[in-house]
């Protein structure tokens, strides 16, 4: 269906009337009476219609005398392109500062904190204190693994105390920041050859809970510890060796169903994404888009990215098989050219 023209004053007039977005890159108003001038979509307080004349662009307006709108920014980028910029600077800053609150974020992209929070739950499918948790546990998570001092990776994080923290430690670690750092979670893991490489499995009291993808024992092992820092390396024999068998030969054939247990860690919101990834069928890709539809969060398409690329179970949780609307095959955790022999493969499988 092809977008109105808004030829007429009239036309133009009753698009300025409903607010209609598909008129704001065709034409913009201006008030004489405030000397502003509009998108179409501008949720300011209408002016009276005799106060109202148009231009074909925003420059001309200027050219008129008529200065842009704060509020829309018609003189800036695409509406939804400022929007998205406004969320991308907030995640920057919170990134920067773990302790800003709602009221300041909102203030530095020049928002009401309503509207600010409204805005950043579409985009990314969290709301600001989510994600802030979510950074400060990285952050909790890189400095424990570095060897710091508790108490001074707790505050580091952002955390205001060490009892803030320990109100919130199973949600940010899965465990105690003691437990993490010093490995008293007992995790181990073995490295053996598959189909796509080498692959290393560990296994935690709760099951499975890395699978991954590498071209080296020396890969993998740093890998690893960024996400269980005092994992160890076990033999592949007994029990254990069975499990890990049984794992590989579940990605070497998709046919083979991985009936183990699994340690599945990670916020709400990667829970949602993943168990999406896990209902796309074999053979099957599906866009990030597609994915964020799935889980009710359409907006939330790079959150969708950021938690394909956060999964730890390598071809179980299969986020190889999301792709770019264009079907290109975009970013992989392990490679593009393991993705794109993966979906070869699964596609070649369907057909027999």
């Amino acid at each position: 269906m092809k977008n109105p023209t808004f030829i007429t004053d009239e036309e133009r007039w009753q698009a300025v009337l409903a607010r209609d977005p598909r008129a704001d890159e065709q034409f913009v108003f201006a008030v004489q009476t405030t000397g502003i001038v509009c998108r179409p979509s501008c949720r300011a307080r209408h002016a009276l219609r005799k106060n109202v004349c148009f231009y074909a662009d925003v420059h001309h307006a200027i050219q008129a005398g008529f200065r842009p709108c704060k509020r829309c920014m018609p003189d800036k980028g695409n509406p939804q392109e400022q929007k998205l910029a406004k969320i991308e600077h907030a995640c920057r800053l919170l990134e920067q500062d773990p302790t800003l609150t709602l009221e300041k974020l909102a203030n530095q992209v020049a928002m009401s904190p309503f509207h600010f929070h409204r805005l950043f739950k579409s985009v990314t499918g969290m709301t600001p204190k989510a994600w802030q948790q979510a950074a400060r546990g990285q952050r909790l998570r890189t400095a424990l693994a570095q060897g710091d001092n508790i108490t001074d990776a707790v505050l580091a994080a952002g955390f205001p105390d060490s009892s803030s923290y320990y109100r919130k430690a199973s949600d940010t670690l899965g465990m105690t920041a003691k437990q993490y750092r010093k490995g008293d979670v007992a995790v181990r893991y073995a490295i053996d050859d598959c189909s796509l490489g080498l692959c290393l499995v560990a296994e935690s009291e709760r099951g499975i809970c890395a699978i991954l993808l590498g071209d080296s024992d020396t890969e993998l092992t740093e890998e690893l510890a960024t996400l269980f820092p005092k994992a160890e390396r076990v033999p592949l024999e007994d029990a254990f060796a069975l499990r890990t068998h049984q794992v590989i030969a579940s990605i070497d054939n998709r046919a083979v169903p991985l009936s183990l247990p699994l340690d599945i860690r990670g916020t709400a919101f990667q829970q949602r994404v993943w168990q999406a990834l896990r209902d796309i069928p074999c053979g099957e890709t599906a866009s990030y888009q597609q994915v964020a539809k799935a889980i009710g969060k359409p907006n939330a398409v790079r959150a969708v990215a950021g938690a394909c690329a956060a999964n730890k179970l390598a071809i179980v949780i299969p986020c190889h098989r999301v792709v770019r609307n264009d079907g290109a095959l975009s970013g992989y955790r392990w490679g593009t050219e393991r993705k794109a022999l993966l979906l070869k493969r699964e596609a070649e499988h369907q057909e027999g």
